[in-house]
C-alpha cells in the first residue's frame, strides 16, 4: 500500500519545508526541509528506502540515520492521524531516540492565516 495523507490534510510548500493543514481538526504542522524531502518522496509513491536514499543524496547523513529518520517521520505522521496506509517497508520506529514530531499548532481561521497573512479589503 502506498503512503498518503488522510483526506482533509492539505500541504503547502514554504521556504522552510512543508506545512500540513488538518482541516478536520483545525490544526497545522510544520515539517523542516529534510522531512519535506522525505515526505515528497513518499507521496510520489516512493518507499521509506527511496526517501532515505534521497536524504543521503541531499544532506550529509549516513544511510542508517536517514532510514531511521524516515521511519520516525512516518511514525509521527501516523500517530498524529495525518496519514493513511504505509510505505510497504514494514519497519517500526526506534524507541532509543525521540521521533521527529510535527509541531502541532492550533489554527484560528482559514488557510491564509496559516501562512501568516490575513487578507483584508483595502480601501
Amino acid at each position: 500500500m502506498t503512503f498518503k495523507l488522510r483526506e482533509g490534510v492539505l500541504t503547502a510548500e514554504t521556504d522552510y519545508g512543508i506545512v500540513l493543514l488538518d482541516e478536520a481538526h483545525n490544526q497545522y504542522w510544520t515539517l523542516n526541509p529534510s522531512a519535506a524531502i522525505a515526505l515528497r518522496t513518499l507521496l510520489d509513491g516512493g518507499t521509506e528506502a527511496d526517501a532515505a536514499q534521497t536524504l543521503t543524496e541531499e544532506y550529509t547523513v549516513d544511510t542508517d540515520t536517514a532510514h531511521q529518520d524516515v521511519r520516525d517521520l512516518v511514525g509521527g505522521l501516523n500517530s498524529a492521524g495525518l496519514a493513511e496506509g504505509n510505505t510497504g517497508d514494514g519497519a517500526k520506529a526506534s524507541t532509543d531516540r525521540p521521533p521527529l514530531r510535527p509541531t502541532k499548532r492550533r489554527v484560528h481561521g482559514r488557510w491564509p492565516h496559516v501562512r501568516g497573512r490575513q487578507q483584508r479589503n483595502s480601501r
